[in-house]
């Protein structure tokens, strides 16, 4: 089901991880982002939508923010030139459909399309401030948290903040286990949303809870990250006994992030 969280502005969660698939109404039609995760998924929001789909955009170049379905129609689907470029040299790989599948769990890999649509990102322009198409203004923010060409999209006319796979109220940040300076990024693509925005956005993340207070969710994930750069234990709700239920696991993925930062 979709939900209306602002003018023009819906979010349809999936049951796998709370991933969040954002909905903005245009002119001739809406802008998808992070379509979703499972088939069924796919298609129950393709039915649901209030227009045709007119444009795409995944966030990052990760598996749960790449995926498509024929329901949605062969629209433009953009990111950033380094996700575009990321995802087509995993895509030029023999066998990438093995790959890309042992990083999906097991108990949903069966429901998840690894088609000929997975990944089919157009890059936009080096640089390039906003999303192409006819509707409300969404600039790009671009970093390399998390991911490399990682987007964060705002939409001011509409008071939003689509944040992809960061300030969320169930994940700790995650950090990009290829980046030289994965900790050093982080804060950087932190201040990279706080310097673009007024901090009375509504937050759209990848994954958890819709919300406000965005000023503060940014310091609790810098808080985070100081901790980890600091090799002192962070004081995290999301982390430990006070996680979420059926969040646990964030406790085993923190402590993997300690581990490799050394």
């Amino acid at each position: 089901m979709l939900q209306q969280v602002a003018d023009g502005v819906g979010v349809h969660q999936s049951r796998f991880m709370q991933s969040n698939a954002v909905v903005v109404q245009g002119a001739a039609g809406v802008l998808l982002i992070d379509a979703g995760v499972t088939a069924d998924e796919l298609a129950a929001l393709a039915a649901g939508l209030p227009g045709p789909v007119v444009a795409g955009f995944s966030t990052h170049p990760h598996w749960d923010h790449l995926l498509w379905h024929p329901a949605l129609g062969h629209v433009p689907r953009y990111g950033t030139a380094a996700a575009a470029g990321a995802i087509a040299n995993r895509l030029a790989t023999p066998g990438w459909e093995a790959m890309v599948s042992g990083m999906i769990p097991g108990d949903i890999v069966a429901e998840v399309p690894l088609d000929d649509r997975f990944g089919r990102i157009t890059g936009l322009p080096s640089g390039a401030g906003r999303i192409p198409w006819d509707g409300p203004e969404v600039r790009i923010i671009e970093h390399q948290a998390h991911a490399f060409g990682h987007a964060a999209l705002l939409l001011p006319d509409r008071g939003v903040l689509v944040a992809g796979d960061m300030l969320s109220d169930v994940l700790v940040p995650i950090l990009n286990a290829m980046a030289p300076d994965p900790v050093g990024d982080y804060l950087t693509g932190l201040r990279s949303i706080e310097d673009a925005t007024t901090g009375d956005e509504l937050v759209i993340p990848g994954h958890g809870s819709v919300g406000s207070g965005l000023r503060e969710r940014i310091a609790q994930d810098r808080a985070y990250l100081e901790a980890l750069r600091d090799r002192r234990e962070p004081e995290d709700a999301r982390i430990g006994a006070a996680a979420k239920p059926g969040w646990e696991f964030v406790s085993e993925l923190h402590a993997g992030q300690v581990e490799r930062l050394g």
